[in-house]
């Protein structure tokens, strides 16, 4: 059996799979209310959630939910909304305000469905009172190009935000809730998916306040100043206004690297799982990873693969193109510089890396010298946040479209 990087991209569509709504929903469904049951939510994988939910539910139904731009799926019941993401739009404000509309309209015999993926957070784009879209566009424009990991910024979200940090769940009480949620998040934590706006949330004002502080964003000043007031805190663990509300993972990033490792080892390949949580700046995680490849490769006695997955972060210096997969594999490819017989995938499982029109990328052996064959020097691409156009030089970007579902990145060396 010859190995490369169609098996790369086989172990990829089976962690896709394993996540799809379609596929993981149905088993979570609860029992239907004796009155109305109305869906919301937000997410990549929302409509693609919601279509799940027509298929299966044995009665009457009716919502909205909000999802990426070119993620919508058509609905029979529930009305899908597309806005921006990851720098949220009008269209996700206007759709957040009405999802909190119908939470607020649910009664004690109904139920709040509520479907959850990430990318959540943007497309639930409610300011807090006194705070703008403007405020919030420019906060996280800032924290994304600064770094900072998910948590921290949805820790911020939360605060800046009518809906998320458990408000959302809150508005519905006394109303059942049920929220299915598919995981994007290292830990899989249900408050940090989406900024949690079904979940209670440990966090506070000062820790929105000190993450601003660590990242050095003094800006805009109303954002400070609403934080420093901090007059309308989150709903704690314990509130009893979350007392009927139930949150339920549906899909995980481990789940779908299981069924990627299930696969491998069909094969007759060994697996090497470092987990489905790493985080850091991802050409530093990919310089770790090209010294993990090369002891595999000098003890290796047959064909292994390194799987792991997890959200890395990107620090953008410069207003190049390209997303944290791409920065991945170029700090592996100058990690492994050239090693024969090693060969890699990165890969965001919702389709998207970063802003971008692919998912990720492939590295094979000789990736430097193609590039310096195009007069293509990788360090400096690297150097300036601007992997991309390197990528499509080569031919070596993965480009699915939209994938309708979300559980992090996807990263697979093979080790031959």
């Amino acid at each position: 059996m010859t190995l490369g990087t169609a098996f790369l991209r086989r172990l990829f569509d089976v962690a896709v799979a394993r996540a799809q709504p379609s596929r993981v929903l149905p088993a979570h469904l609860p029992a239907p209310p004796a009155g109305r049951t109305v869906v919301v939510g937000a997410g990549k994988a929302s409509a693609a959630m919601a279509r799940a939910v027509e298929e299966r539910w044995p009665g009457e139904l009716s919502g909205l939910v909000s999802t990426r731009e070119g993620h919508g799926v058509p609905c029979d019941r529930v009305e899908i909304v597309e806005a921006a993401h990851p720098v949220p739009d009008e269209r996700g404000v206007r759709a957040a305000a009405r999802i909190l509309e119908l939470a607020r309209g649910v009664g004690e015999d109904d139920l709040l469905l509520c479907l959850i993926s990430g990318g959540g957070s943007s497309l639930l784009a409610l300011p807090a009172p006194g705070l703008t879209l403007a405020d919030k566009q420019s906060v996280g424009r800032a924290l994304l190009a600064s770094g900072a990991a998910i948590d921290e910024i949805n820790t911020v979200r939360k605060h800046l935000s009518a809906i998320k940090g458990g408000r959302l769940a809150v508005a519905a009480h006394p109303a059942r809730v049920c929220a299915l949620l598919i995981s994007d998040v290292p830990g899989d934590d249900p408050s940090v998916i989406a900024s949690g706006p079904t979940v209670a949330d440990a966090t506070t004002f000062a820790d929105a306040r000190a993450v601003l502080a660590k990242y050095a964003i003094g800006e805009p000043a109303r954002v400070l100043e609403h934080l420093r007031r901090a007059h309308d805190e989150t709903p704690k663990p314990g509130d009893p206004r979350l007392s009927l509300v139930q949150n339920v993972l549906v899909a995980t990033p481990r789940a779908s690297l299981e069924a990627a490792a299930e696969l491998a080892r069909a094969e007759g390949v060994r697996v090497v799982m470092l987990g489905d949580a790493i985080e850091g700046e991802a050409r530093s995680v990919g310089r770790e990873q090209a010294m993990q490849a090369l002891s595999e490769r000098r003890g290796s006695g047959g064909p292994v693969v390194i799987l792991s997955g997890g959200e890395t972060t990107v620090t953008v210096r410069r207003p190049g193109r390209g997303g944290r997969n791409l920065e991945f594999l170029a700090g592996l490819a100058l990690g492994l510089d050239g090693a024969p017989g090693v060969l890699a995938l990165a890969a965001d499982t919702d389709g998207v890396d970063g802003t971008e029109d692919n998912a990720g990328g492939v590295l094979t052996p000789d990736t430097l010298d193609r590039a310096r064959a195009l007069g293509l020097d990788l360090a400096r691409a690297l150097d300036e946040n601007d992997t991309y156009p390197l990528f499509a030089a080569l031919g070596d970007l993965v480009m699915t479209g939209p994938t309708l579902t979300n559980v992090n990145d996807f990263r697979a060396i093979l080790v031959g």
